[in-house]
């Protein structure tokens, strides 16, 4: 079970929920011969000013514990493997495509905006095999980076990310090795009839949270107003000329007054459902194929595992 907040923003460990105790009972309760590394049930949650669970034993012994007195079971089993986890920094060598997207690619930037910075990485296969696995996603926040392990990528573009296929068609590519560019090469494979799906399905859960916000607080993000509409806009494009358009071109200043809160919600509104209209109708007509070339991107993905095997780690 997880463990859940209260009020006091301290974890809450569920009744029901296995624990090892992290000290020697006897020394707390003279009359409770347990050592530490027992396991126990929590069958009592702390209650008013107690900070102390009630814990039962496999052999019906009782004691109350406080939450620094033992380790959740589960957890503790995870720790094992997952202390000695290298480090996500040390991966970030292993980068192989490396692009700007965001505003800086769009064409809305300002002055004082980030450089969303974007890629892949492909680590040596003894890192992939091994008990301590590889991340799926590196980031770091301060530059405002984050990295896909190359299989985790895949299955995203396959699904048609919005951020996974800018990536692959932003004008402001940093580095690219011959097998990112191999892939550069073949992007086009990912263009399909999910384009609808995914994004229609965002833009319509996200518009749904800005109605909300706009009811219960009075006002909304305009710069995620500005977003939904370039994607919807971006996904009639790609249905109906087979590319993504990163740059937004001749409807800057429409995206632009959006972000600067100039169209009021109603407006946002009328222009979505439009939008929306016009989707439905490049679907219908779109000659993108109804799904990828699995295979191909499968062959593609075990050609860049076998040239990691020789790459020492």
């Amino acid at each position: 079970m997880a463990a859940r907040q209260h009020s006091g923003n301290k974890s809450v460990v569920p009744l029901g929920t296995q624990i090892v105790t992290r000290t020697d009972l006897s020394q707390s309760d003279p009359n409770i011969l347990k050592m530490n590394g027992v396991v126990g049930v929590v069958i009592k949650e702390p209650t008013g000013r107690s900070r102390k669970y009630r814990i039962r034993f496999p052999d019906g012994e009782v004691a109350l514990l406080e939450r620094e007195d033992f380790d959740v079971r589960k957890e503790l089993a995870k720790a094992l493997i997952s202390e000695r986890k290298i480090p996500a920094n040390d991966f970030f060598e292993y980068v192989i495509f490396r692009c700007v997207v965001g505003s800086r690619a769009y064409g809305l930037e300002e002055p004082s905006s980030d450089v969303d910075r974007r890629g892949i990485f492909l680590p040596p296969a003894d890192l992939q095999w091994s008990l301590f696995g590889v991340p799926e996603q590196l980031e770091r926040h301060d530059t405002q980076e984050c990295y896909w392990e190359l299989e985790k990528f895949l299955r995203l573009a396959l699904r048609a990310n919005p951020n996974i296929l800018e990536c692959l068609y932003t004008p402001i590519v940093e580095e690219a090795t011959p097998l990112a560019n191999e892939l550069l090469a073949m992007r086009d494979s990912f263009l399909t009839k999910q384009v609808y799906q995914t994004y229609n399905g965002y833009v319509l859960s996200q518009f749904k949270k800005l109605g909300q916000d706009l009811r219960n607080k009075g006002e909304i993000r305009w710069k995620h107003a500005m977003h939904l509409i370039r994607l919807l806009l971006s996904g009639i494009e790609i249905l109906r000329e087979g590319v993504v358009p990163v740059q937004v071109h001749e409807h800057r200043e429409l995206l632009l007054s959006i972000r600067r809160g100039e169209l009021s919600w109603a407006k946002i509104e009328k222009l979505r459902n439009q939008l929306h209209r016009e989707f439905d109708s490049c679907w219908k007509n779109t000659k993108l194929p109804d799904g990828p070339n699995i295979r191909m991107v499968n062959a593609f993905l075990l050609k860049a595992r076998r040239q990691m095997v020789q790459i020492e780690s």
